[in-house]
């Protein structure tokens, strides 16, 4: 919408100018638009599912990090993921170009190698506990 306006005044009017390059920045920052498409022509050419391919729910999906986007929303809201070293626990978390590469499970979690979960830590418990006596009597 902003580019559409923004179309309709001259092209070296100021507030064109101004404007229009701090939103190809912008776009081009969060990774819809390329570098070599920096024209507010092109902007009016993006489609939705440019901008989806930016959640962080899309992102933990394509980094294989998740099965589905299903399960990539499960673990962003169960605090598993992290950008760079923030715990981001938002779906819709919009991923710089800059920022891809540093998606990862956080430190805390379970699969980023922090406390073992529930589950594990009550099986973890039993092996040490009964385990020893079990083992014994197997070998007779």
């Amino acid at each position: 919408k902003a580019a559409r306006e923004l179309l309709t005044l001259e092209e070296k009017d100021e507030k064109r100018l101004f404007q229009g390059n701090a939103l190809l920045r912008r776009l081009v920052r969060i990774g819809v638009l390329d570098e070599s498409r920096m024209k507010l022509d092109y902007v009016l050419g993006l489609k939705i599912d440019d901008f989806l391919e930016r959640r962080l729910q899309t992102q933990v999906f394509k980094l294989g990090l998740a099965k589905s986007y299903h399960h990539a929303r499960v673990l962003i809201r169960q605090r598993h993921i992290r950008v760079r070293k923030q715990v981001v626990n938002i779906p819709s978390f919009i991923v710089r170009l800059d920022s891809q590469k540093h998606i990862d499970f956080s430190l805390k979690s379970p699969f980023g190698g922090g406390r073992p979960g529930r589950v594990k830590r009550k099986n973890m418990k039993k092996g040490q506990g009964g385990g020893g006596a079990a083992d014994e009597e197997e070998e007779d």
